[in-house]
């Protein structure tokens, strides 16, 4: 009898926990456009050519390596009264020393306190890093940069950069040849071209798609609903920045995708030389806090504006990174990019401006014009209007926005203007939006200076949307757009309230449905990309995603291995639970970094009887639970 009992109590265990394997796993999918097959991503394009591109070689040096330790070589302390001068001078004093192999000169600590600025500070030259102690309130940890005063009218408080907005203009004479390929489809590395011996592999490039009539009509004139709508002579050129990996006969590759189909019987593209004047590489910013002078709470739409008005600007730059920084009470932008490709910027904050609530105001992570394959990540803005935006038009390209938080803001993150192409938000959550639509893949109509088509090839993946607020996602002509597996009130290319106009929908698939996989489309593109080059094995790969697997053996008694993925370094909390939710022990609560781990659990040290408990993990915004039997 006590046998048939304990079958038949085993059996129910396992009933139960296939009943919770169910719950949790069922719902786990993938795009119909983009999926694993094997450990391999598959890309599905429509008929017109459109596909979702490879955005991992955003960032800095494409994403190929991690960001660099730079060593201090000068440490100053803040002064009374103006610091202008005081920190100028100690970058200026490095700006004179030797670039070492790496290209570097080295960085340049500011110790704790307050530094009083009434100018701006210049990075002005190639391998130097300004480094704080820290980017929080506390004046006695932290490096507090304190923009005062108004002169000039809201200037910028840091330019790291040759400083000029170019939009990467300059050419080597002679240099130029078109490209003979009837088209070069969007996610394409390689074209062929008239002339193709006046470039060498290293070649910085320049593809340049010019706005013609015939493409202006193919693309409605922008969508803008006036007369003329776009027109040649509003500057719509699509510009890509890129590198010449190899040329086979007429055939050159680049470093990264182009973003957007080039068809020669709309415009003629062409090649040039970049002669990359005034740009200025291997610049940092670390660790530090900007904070503007300003009298205004951060919600009052009638704010004082005679203040500082961009908090960190990098300009006429090439990869370069920004990180641990916070900046505040800026007008327009707390950080902003132009003439800037292969830029990083990571656990930053751009908290509570100060202006009035309106246009070409509150951009607190402003992309700029020729802004491309710059990476957003792990950062959080508060009090924005466009909080993660690209407003640099069809310059700009490439841009990921990864794991960002959005809070309080009072318009949408989006393409804002004039073609933007291939964004990518991916894991952006918003929260308490003061907005009815806080994510936008779209067409704006006659706002602004006719912004008309604000982003094409561009992507929403994993986005979360709280208090019943919507995305948009429409589908521009010769192009489209995706929303997969976001989470929002709705998620449509339907007319809401401030869309103007009606267009046809984009591509929208799995909203409000959880267990996308991938959870992250730019780690998993990442890391494909990699393990191309790397090792093959989990020492040197870093895992694709976000996972938690089924613990080994299951059933057990008494102990288990419980193991996990980790594709970013994070903050990790992993429990075991029983079925009343009451937690039974914490295994892991530390940070750690992304890769492969492997934990035990030995139920005898809790003195537990048999039946389903739950091990849930935690990492960042990440969280996953499985079901665990334990049969004694």
């Amino acid at each position: 009898m006590d046998r048939i009992f304990i079958g038949f109590k085993l059996l129910l265990s396992l009933s139960i926990l296939f009943f919770i394997t169910n719950i949790f796993y069922a719902q786990e999918w993938q795009s119909s456009i983009v999926y694993y097959n094997g450990d391999k991503l598959v890309y599905i394009s429509d008929s017109a050519g459109n596909r979702i591109p490879d955005f991992s070689y955003a960032g800095y040096k494409n994403g190929e390596e991690e960001l660099p330790y730079v060593e201090t070589v000068k440490i100053i302390e803040p002064l009374e009264g103006d610091n202008t001068e005081h920190i100028q001078n100690a970058i200026n004093e490095l700006a004179r020393l030797p670039l070492n192999a790496s290209g570097f000169r080295g960085a340049l600590l500011l110790r704790a306190g307050v530094y009083r600025i009434s100018g701006t500070i210049y990075l002005n030259e190639s391998g130097i890093v300004l480094r704080g102690e820290g980017d929080g309130e506390d004046t006695t940890s932290n490096t507090i940069i304190y923009a005062v005063g108004n002169n000039p009218h809201q200037r910028s408080v840091i330019i790291a950069g040759g400083g000029n907005n170019t939009r990467w203009a300059d050419r080597v004479e002679n240099s130029t040849t078109k490209i003979i390929d009837d088209y070069v489809f969007v996610g394409a590395f390689k074209f062929r071209v008239e002339n193709p011996s006046l470039f060498k592999q290293g070649d910085n490039i320049i593809i340049y798609h010019p706005a013609t009539d015939a493409w202006l009509d193919a693309v409605d004139r922008g969508g803008t609903a006036s007369d003329p709508g776009w027109t040649i002579y509003d500057g719509i050129d699509i510009v890509y920045n890129r590198y010449i990996e190899k040329i086979n006969g007429d055939t050159i590759f680049i470093d990264a995708p182009v973003f957007y189909t080039l068809n020669k019987n709309l415009s003629e593209s062409y090649v040039y030389k970049y002669s990359r004047e005034g740009i200025k590489t291997n610049i940092g910013i670390e660790n530090l806090r900007v904070d503007i002078e300003a009298n205004d709470l951060p919600t009052n739409s009638n704010g004082n504006e005679n203040h500082a008005w961009q908090a960190i600007e990098l300009m006429q730059i090439e990869d370069a990174w920004v990180i641990k920084c916070t900046a505040i009470h800026f007008g327009q932008s707390g950080f902003r990019t132009s003439t800037a490709s292969r830029i990083t910027i990571d656990s930053c904050k751009a908290i509570d401006p100060i202006s009035r609530i309106t246009g070409e105001r509150r951009y607190n992570f402003n992309l700029y014009h020729a802004s491309q394959l710059i990476l957003v990540k792990n950062c959080y803005a508060r009090y924005g209007r466009h909080d993660f935006v690209s407003n640099g038009t069809s310059t700009v390209s490439g841009c990921v926005f990864y794991n960002n938080v959005s809070e309080y803001t009072y318009s949408s993150s989006e393409g804002h203007r004039w073609w933007s192409q291939g964004l990518l938000y991916d894991n952006i959550l918003f929260k308490s939006p003061n907005y009815s639509y806080v994510l936008a893949l779209y067409n704006r109509g006659d706002k602004g200076t006719g912004h008309g088509w604000g982003a094409v090839n561009s992507v929403a993946w994993n986005c979360k949307v709280e208090n019943s607020k919507n995305i948009i996602i429409q589908k521009p002509p010769t192009a489209q757009n995706y929303a997969i597996g976001c989470f929002a009130g709705k998620v449509s290319g339907l007319k809401v309230h401030g869309a103007l106009f009606v267009h046809p929908e984009g591509y929208i698939e799995g909203t409000n449905r959880e267990g996308l996989n991938p959870s992250s489309l730019y780690i998993a593109q990442l890391n494909e990309r990699r393990n191309y080059t790397s090792v093959q094995s989990e020492k040197k790969t870093l895992p694709s995603e976000f996972k938690l697997n089924y613990n080994y053996p299951n059933p057990f008694n008494p102990s288990t291995i419980i193991s996990y993925n980790l594709s970013e370094d994070n903050y990790v909390n992993v429990a075991v639970y029983n079925m009343l939710g009451e937690k039974i022990c914490s295994l892991v609560d530390q940070f750690q970094k992304a890769g492969y781990y492997k934990i035990k659990f030995d139920a005898s040290s809790f003195n537990l009887c048999s039946g389903v408990y739950l091990c849930r993990i935690i990492a960042g915004n990440n969280s996953k639970t499985i079901p665990m039997l334990l049969s004694k």
